[in-house]
């Protein structure tokens, strides 16, 4: 979760209006230990300069928080070019010997940006990674990347996904993990597959991949860093199976065209923007649709994270 530094506390950005920010006490769909992280951060830094985004002035911009049942994590955002850096430093340093945050980062980000993540980045306490289970499988990430925050329903949701996956005759198929991250979909449902290639763009994740390959001993999953839109350069054998998890942006163009030419047996679809999937899904000509469902990561918000099961058509 990613809260702004505001005068007195923490808050969100109010609707219509990105230079004010709602105070915020607690979140109301969230876990208690995030909820008792937000506490402590408000007790602790009642007085510091919060960033002003009409200005570009100021130095403390975003708290983001991750707290998964077995660990827990605090990224500082603070404005690169703040006058005040060293003091906001030790400050931060003074809060990671109090803090329940098991791992603290200090971001660093320059005034004109307005994102929460960074390269840019330092390591107070703890590791740059979370660790987090699903499904008796253990998987780190970066703290700096992006992972699922609703656990138990991201749980429920691999759940599914392999209960779907069992259905089919995969014993001697190959599994395509697109967009797959640090390999969650891939190791989760590796017992099923006879090889499972798990690509990814974004490096830090592809070797946090490769650690939760080594950690969970799976000796059938392979980590790719590659682009999707790159998909055409990736030796695939036959019969295929597809798992796409891509961002709000959906899957490239270039990674549609190669999905037509591969003709998986089935594509398991997991998104993040419904509107957008429908589009795509027309390109998906071949395939028909043969089971929806919608998880709600974000309770009393209209944010829904959708699983569309799609089989060639000759294969019914």
């Amino acid at each position: 979760m990613d809260m702004i530094f505001h005068s007195g506390g923490l808050g969100f950005r109010e609707k219509g209006s990105w230079r004010r920010a709602v105070d915020v006490e607690r979140c109301a769909i969230s876990n208690e230990g995030l909820n008792s992280l937000i506490g402590e951060i408000r007790d602790f830094f009642k007085e510091i300069a919060p960033f002003d985004p009409k200005q570009n002035k100021g130095t403390f911009r975003y708290a983001v928080m991750r707290t998964p049942p077995t660990d827990s994590s605090l990224s500082v955002v603070l404005n690169k070019e703040a006058e005040d850096l060293d003091a906001a430093r030790d400050l931060i340093a003074q809060f990671a010997a109090i803090t329940s945050a098991r791992n603290l980062l200090i971001t660093y980000v320059i005034p004109h940006r307005d994102v929460s993540v960074s390269e840019d980045y330092s390591i107070i306490k703890g590791s740059k990674f979370i660790n987090e289970e699903y499904l008796k499988r253990i998987f780190r990430y970066p703290i700096q990347g992006f992972f699922q925050n609703n656990h138990d329903m991201a749980e429920q949701m691999h759940a599914y996904c392999h209960e779907l996956l069992k259905s089919y005759p995969t014993e001697k198929a190959h599994l395509l993990d697109l967009y797959g991250g640090v390999g969650t979909f891939g190791i989760i449902n590796s017992g099923l597959f006879k090889e499972i290639s798990t690509v990814e763009s974004y490096e830090p994740a592809i070797e946090a991949c490769q650690k939760n390959i080594d950690d969970n001993k799976i000796g059938n999953v392979k980590p790719i860093l590659l682009d999707a839109k790159r998909l055409k350069t990736l030796e695939l054998s036959q019969p295929l199976y597809v798992i796409a998890d891509p961002p709000r942006s959906g899957i490239h163009p270039k990674a549609i065209k190669r999905l037509r030419e591969l003709q998986p047996d089935l594509i398991l679809y997991v998104s993040c923007n419904i509107k957008l999937l429908g589009r795509e899904m027309e390109e998906l000509d071949d395939y028909t649709t043969r089971s929806a469902a919608l998880f709600d990561f974000f309770p009393h918000t209209p944010h829904q994270e959708a699983v569309i099961e799609l089989v060639k058509k000759t294969r019914i």
